[in-house]
């Protein structure tokens, strides 16, 4: 029952955050209030969940690792993969090793084996701080596009240093060539494995489909079971769960292109993945925000060891700035010698614009991987005695994760609204000359349709198919129209007119299924179908009210 009550309280309070959010005259960035809410919750009345780190992992990254590889543009993705590498791996040997340095250096106190696992579970950005912070931030397209691929895939790296990192803090021994190899395998694994599991349950189902039929139902729960799937066959095979998660999402995509899924799942199953990516987010910031005053608690034992409460949140500022720079050197050296490469090969490229590494540096953000990573130190060494500055580490990391937070919702919005940049742009005639293919093929189909009807029926399927023919060829008409002559405008008014009289049509209808069903004149089941089909089209209609406006 109590953990009924959790997760019920857990939920209730990511409602309330939505609530708030939308009702505050002020743009509250989410994760900061959710945050809020947490350290309430825990302050006020004692509410309090013991955050096992592997469970954590299990229970949260998956799910979302898994939707946002699915979701990613692929396209982007694989266009873009040499920045994204070397932010996802570069950049996380370089800050390990850098920040490592300069926090061992800063902070006596803490030694060298733990301030490299320190900046190890500090490199990797949090994939779903990063999309929560820039929601709604006018960020360009491409570089949204690598900070989600990096965010996809430093996770791997960072932990696999932090583990290293920590092996060598108990044993006092450390291998770079076991750590390279250590590095390769798990990521190399993990990715044939979330891989393997999305390919095998897509195939196995679409195959059983085909003999008895598809339910939207278990395609669904499917799509939930994969990424947990794919996640404890990698740890079972010691290799990263975390890359599994996310090879299995971007696997899901291409299965999905080659099966053939009704329309009806899609919708459902796009519903059920947004309301558990929003649950999931922000149950995590939730959870985050109650570990703060069971943390914070300890601020004065730790002050003291280290010279004092204002040294101590000096050292975090400076922790944060030297991630922050460290970013911000990587992007800039990367921009310097891909300049010079150009320049070798003979080609003149422009200088970019220098808030484009500012926003870079500041949209790293930190998150649950950091969080449940640093509660996974060890409590004890080998000989009995306590890990070394194991809470010290733990508070630093903590706060760098809410000033990470605080300074990207702030910061991002000003530096991402003085930037003019313009967005990348499709291959001319590219949208227009795929949607005359598609209409021409529904053309053709709806013809061979309509030969192959015999009988009484044919003349109601010819006039049918007319009437859905009719509406293709306007569709192709609007697309070659020349805009010079106006053409074009005039049709696109007549769409979104004709649109509009669609819509106040279904609303009358849905009012009237709603009447009849008031007086009992039809029954809820056939109530729920037809108010079901009129959602669908409205559905439909607002879509493409969305795309062509």
């Amino acid at each position: 029952m109590e953990a009924i009550t959790t997760v019920l309280v857990l939920l209730l309070a990511v409602l309330v955050s939505g609530i708030l959010t939308r009702l505050a005259p002020i743009n509250l960035p989410l994760p900061m209030l959710q945050i809020a809410i947490g350290a309430l919750l825990s302050a006020v009345i004692g509410f309090e969940v013991r955050l096992d780190p592997d469970i954590f992992f299990l229970l949260f990254i998956p799910p979302l690792l898994f939707l946002d590889g699915w979701r990613i543009p692929k396209g982007a993705f694989f266009r873009d993969w040499r920045p994204i590498l070397t932010l996802a791996i570069g950049l996380v040997v370089f800050t390990v090793i850098g920040v490592g340095l300069l926090i061992s250096q800063l902070i006596p106190a803490i030694p060298l084996a733990v301030a490299f696992a320190l900046a190890a579970i500090l490199s990797p950005t949090d994939p779903v701080a990063v999309s929560a912070i820039t929601r709604g931030v006018p960020i360009p397209s491409r570089l949204m596009h690598i900070l989600e691929g990096e965010a996809l895939l430093n996770d791997a790296s960072g932990l696999v240093c932090f583990r290293f990192a920590v092996a060598a803090a108990l044993t006092g021994a450390f291998s770079f060539s076991e750590a390279s190899a250590g590095f390769v395998l798990s990521a190399a694994g993990g990715l044939l494995a979330g891989a393997a599991v999305a390919w095998a349950a897509s195939g196995a189902y679409y195959a059983l489909g085909r003999q008895a039929g598809e339910e939207p139902g278990s395609q669904i729960l499917i799509s939930i079971l994969i990424p947990f799937a794919s996640y404890l066959v990698a740890e079972r095979l010691h290799a990263s769960g975390i890359l599994a998660a996310t090879a299995a999402g971007v696997s899901m995509h291409y299965a999905d292109l080659m099966g053939r899924t009704l329309a009806a799942t899609r919708l459902r199953r796009s519903a059920v993945w947004d309301m558990l990516q929003t649950a999931l987010n922000g149950i995590i910031f939730v959870l985050l925000g109650q570990q703060l005053p069971g943390i914070f608690g300890q601020t004065p034992g730790i002050a003291a060891g280290v010279g004092g409460p204002w040294l101590l949140l000096a050292y975090v500022v400076l922790i944060t700035i030297a991630l922050a720079v460290t970013r911000f050197l990587w992007v800039w050296t990367s921009i310097l010698i891909a300049r010079f490469v150009a320049k070798l090969r003979g080609e003149v490229r422009p200088w970019p614009n220098l808030l484009l590494p500012c926003i870079t540096a500041l949209a790293g953000v930190r998150g649950a991987i950091t969080l449940a990573g640093i509660l996974t130190l060890p409590m004890v060494m080998p000989d009995g005695s306590p890990f070394p500055a194991r809470d010290l580490a733990i508070f630093l990391a903590v706060s760098v994760i809410l000033l990470s937070l605080v300074t990207a919702s702030v910061g991002l919005p000003v530096l991402a609204g003085a930037l003019v940049v313009s967005e990348p742009i499709l291959p001319a005639g590219q949208e227009m000359d795929a949607r005359t293919a598609a209409a021409e093929a529904a053309i053709r189909s709806v013809e061979q349709a309509r030969d192959r009807a015999s009988g009484r029926e044919r003349d109601i399927m010819s006039e049918a198919a007319t009437q859905v023919i009719d509406l293709y060829r306007r569709q192709i008409e609007y697309g070659h129209a020349d805009a010079g002559t106006g053409e074009a405008d005039r049709l696109k008014r007549l769409a979104a007119a004709e649109r509009r009289f669609r819509t106040v049509a279904l609303h009358a209808e849905r009012e009237e299924y709603r009447r009849l069903r008031l007086q009992r004149e039809i029954e809820d089941g056939l109530h729920r179908r037809l108010v079901r089909e009129v959602d669908l089209l409205e559905a439909s209609l607002s879509g493409a009210g969305q795309t062509n406006a």
